[in-house]
Order: structure tokens, then C-alpha cells, then sequence
């Protein structure tokens, strides 16, 4: 059975390796925005690894480009540089704001303490498996 190319599925595997590669593409962007508010802030690498609660090394990775942090790790990067969490979401490339509307649906399923962190992200990726559905039908 040949698969259809605008099923679902395969719409979804599209949008998420584009999401994918833009999460890539914005690492090096989020770590040296990550770098620049704590050399502002006078910290230490090891000093933020210990008030964020990761390790030196992974928060090094972190800033180097070469690990994506959770949205709880974001959470906690935010807080300790006293930075705003979304802005760390839209530089990681988590979350992708319209600026016509005053909340996103993003950050409310980051912000629910209720799910987990893989759930979270199947949610995400089904949010932006519909957008692109409705998008290619106005197309």
C-alpha cells in the first residue's frame, strides 16, 4: 500500500523534520544568548550550572550549540538569568509566536506542570502537524 504524501502522517514527519531543522538552526543563536545574559549577570558557567541544576559540562553544550535543553531546563535558565522563558523558547526554537495574537498555545503546554516532557513535545508536534495541514489547504 503506497503511502499518500498529504496524509497526516506524512505531513507531520515533514513538519517535524522542518521543525527540526530549525530547532537546529537557532541552537548556536539560543547559546550565545544564553552566554551573553550570564556574562551580563556575572556568573560563572559552574555558578549557573548550580543555581539552574545541571551540570557544568551540559550547560557548557548548551551554550556551545551542540545540546538542545528541555523546556523545564529553559524554565530554569530563565528564572536564574532573569530573562523571560518565552524568549528562551523562541530562541531554542520551541515556540514560534505570532505577534497578532496575545497568547500561543505553546506556552501553554510548556507551562502545564501536569504532563511530561515527552508528552508536551507530542503535543507540539501534532499542534504544528494541524497549522500545516490548514495552511497547504489555503494554499
Amino acid at each position: 500500500m503506497a503511502k499518500d504524501k498529504n496524509s497526516p502522517a506524512t505531513v507531520s514527519a515533514k513538519t517535524t523534520s522542518k521543525t527540526s531543522k530549525a530547532v537546529v538552526g537557532s541552537l548556536g543563536t539560543l547559546g550565545d544568548y544564553l552566554r551573553e545574559q550570564r556574562l551580563g549577570a556575572h556568573l560563572s558557567l559552574r555558578q549557573l550550572a548550580d543555581q539552574v541544576g545541571v551540570s557544568n559540562p551540559y550547560l557548557s553544550q548548551i551554550e556551545r550549540g551542540l545540546r538542545k535543553p528541555s523546556a523545564e531546563v529553559l524554565q530554569q535558565l530563565a528564572r536564574a538569568l532573569r530573562v523571560s522563558a518565552e524568549q528562551l523558547y523562541v530562541r531554542a526554537g520551541i515556540v514560534h509566536p505570532d505577534p497578532g495574537q496575545p497568547g500561543s498555545v505553546e506556552l501553554a503546554i510548556l507551562a502545564d506542570t501536569a504532563l511530561t516532557e515527552r508528552q508536551k513535545h507530542s503535543l507540539l508536534d501534532v499542534y504544528a502537524s494541524f497549522l500545516a495541514l490548514n495552511e497547504r489547504d489555503q494554499s
